[in-house]
């Protein structure tokens, strides 16, 4: 996480798979030692699986791999101590995990997931319902053989480009106004051609440069 300022007003909010997320100011952070800090409690089996920056009134969905997601606003997780272990941003049916986590900053932004097997989408953040924080959530994704299990989620403007990166090393590279705005609880369309045996790994957002610097 890049930072220049350790502020007050600014937060670190981490996200596990097992669905707890935390939010900590990022001014608990300011004094690194040699050996680190703790960053947040995690428990056995769970595994942290994103960081990001807030500004404390922010929205955040998360994912799941089985194609479920939920919408809260950022304000129902208290801030916590640095070592604290977070409460539930989402109530996981069994067998699923979080996979991804978005905070929402920009305008016109739209939601995309994309699938293990090259399928993926782009819906309206206002097609998932806000609900409180702790919930089942929606359906994301409708999952199945075809697609696969769902890998990443990313906030995504037209003028973005993504790059996805399958197991056996390949890169596609694409502008994200290609990929259709379609229904929340659809299966998507194909993203990207794979081998019998290939699977997406995973999706980098890369943002165009800005002509004025």
């Amino acid at each position: 996480v890049a930072v220049r300022e350790f502020s007050d007003d600014r937060y670190l909010l981490f996200c596990t798979k097992g669905g707890k997320i935390k939010k900590t100011a990022l001014s608990a952070y300011g004094n690194v030692r040699a050996v680190g800090l703790i960053g947040i409690n995690v428990r056995e089996g769970d595994e942290l699986i994103d960081v990001q920056i807030t500004g404390g009134d922010n929205e955040v969905i998360l994912a799941t791999r089985n194609g479920i997601a939920i919408r809260f606003r950022e304000s129902d997780a208290r801030v916590m101590g640095r070592v604290a272990e977070g409460v539930r941003g989402i109530r996981l049916s069994e067998g699923d995990e979080v996979v991804g986590m978005v905070v929402v900053v920009r305008d016109q932004a739209t939601l995309l997931v994309v699938s293990e097997r090259g399928m993926g989408k782009r819906t309206e953040i206002d097609a998932y319902r806000l609900q409180k924080r702790g919930g089942k959530g929606v359906i994301n994704l409708k999952t199945n053989e075809k697609t696969g299990k769902v890998i990443a989620i990313k906030s995504v403007v037209p003028e973005d480009q993504l790059m996805l990166i399958t197991r056996n090393g390949v890169i596609n590279r694409q502008r994200v106004d290609e990929i259709r705005v379609i229904g929340r609880a659809t299966q998507g369309v194909r993203l990207v051609n794979l081998d019998k045996n290939d699977r997406v790994m995973d999706v980098a957002s890369v943002f165009p440069e800005d002509p004025t610097n």
